[in-house]
């Protein structure tokens, strides 16, 4: 079976690559924006409430939690677990400027 390449970006199936301040700055919102929404789904998450817990409520595990929710949700964005922050990046870099390389003789 041939696997189907997967399009990811707006022009010949590229994402746009940190080759350009502005491609370098998407990247890292799209992967902060994966963290961010990965955190908000744990914290959703936390909130229900199952009764009371064996040591009752502790006040250092409610800490912890947060802690380590904060570093899953970073692992996560930066390994792309989810996916979120590269389709964000596809559908955005579509609109960056095309940076053309300069040919030897030309200005600019």
């Amino acid at each position: 079976m041939t696997p189907v390449p997967s399009t990811t970006g707006a022009i010949g199936g590229t994402t746009a690559s940190a080759t350009t301040p502005d491609a370098a700055r998407l990247h890292k919102a799209s992967q902060s924006f994966e963290a961010i929404f990965t955190r908000q789904m744990l914290a959703a998450a936390h909130q229900t409430n199952f009764g009371d817990t064996l040591w009752g409520d502790d006040k250092g595990e409610d800490t912890f939690k947060t802690m380590r929710d904060e570093r899953f949700a970073d692992i996560a964005a930066q390994s792309g677990a989810l996916g979120l922050g590269k389709q964000i990046e596809a559908q955005l870099s579509a609109h960056l400027p095309i940076v053309l390389a300069a040919t030897p003789g030309s200005k600019g």
